[in-house]
Order: C-alpha cells, then structure tokens, then sequence
C-alpha cells in the first residue's frame, strides 16, 4: 500500500506543480508583477524541497556528505544547507560534502565575505 501511495505522490507531483505555477502566477500577476511572483513561487518553493530532501534523504546524505561522528542530516524543518553548514563550521565534511559547500558558495555570491551560503544558512 505505501508504494503504491509513493508512487502516485510522485507521479502526481509535476503535473500539479505546473498547474498550480498558472493559477499563482494567474492570480498574483496584476498585484505583484511576473517576475516578482514568479521569483518568490519558485524560491519559496525551493526551500520546500529542500527541507524535504534533508529528511526525506537522511541516509543517503548522512552516508555520502558528511564524516562518522559528524552532524547529522535529517532533522525535522531544517534545509540541506544548515545541515552542511554546521558539518562546515565542525569540520566534519567529507569531500562530496566540500564540493557542494564550495559550489553554493560560488552559487551565492552574497555571502563570499561571510562565511559562505551554508555557514549562512544554519539554523542556531
């Protein structure tokens, strides 16, 4: 029963994510402009997916991005990035973990003279 369920979830989520784009970009167009809501939908959206993989792919990160006794991914409401971050700031990566945190901080070049997107993006 929860593959089936699993897989209809998945199989459901691109076509209703595209219809739902329409009707936001529809209804918050003339208020807010299309670029303005389109920018906020898929960033806020992001970060939705994103706290979603970090518990949803707890294993798989905990396994490939980080050391041993390093901080664990996986907890509830946080992102990838504050995962990372805080396995940054303990020194606790391994080195796929080291090339997602030096990609992002290329990626997000508002936070090159502060630590980097992921030492930014820890959750305290």
């Amino acid at each position: 029963m929860g593959v089936f369920l699993y897989l209809l979830a998945v199989l459901l989520f691109l076509p209703l994510t595209t219809l739902n784009i329409v009707i936001v970009v529809w209804k918050y167009t003339r208020v807010k402009g299309f670029l303005k809501t389109l920018d906020q939908y898929f960033f806020t959206g992001a970060i939705g997916l994103d706290i979603f993989a970090n518990y949803e792919f707890r294993t798989m990160w905990n396994l490939l991005l980080r050391k041993k006794n390093g901080y664990e991914f996986g907890a509830k409401g946080e992102t990838i990035s504050s995962a990372l971050g805080k396995n940054q700031r303990d020194g606790t990566l391994s080195s796929i973990g080291w090339l997602i945190v030096y990609t992002l901080w290329i990626i997000d070049y508002r936070y090159w003279k502060k630590g980097g997107h992921c030492i930014n993006s820890m959750f305290f």
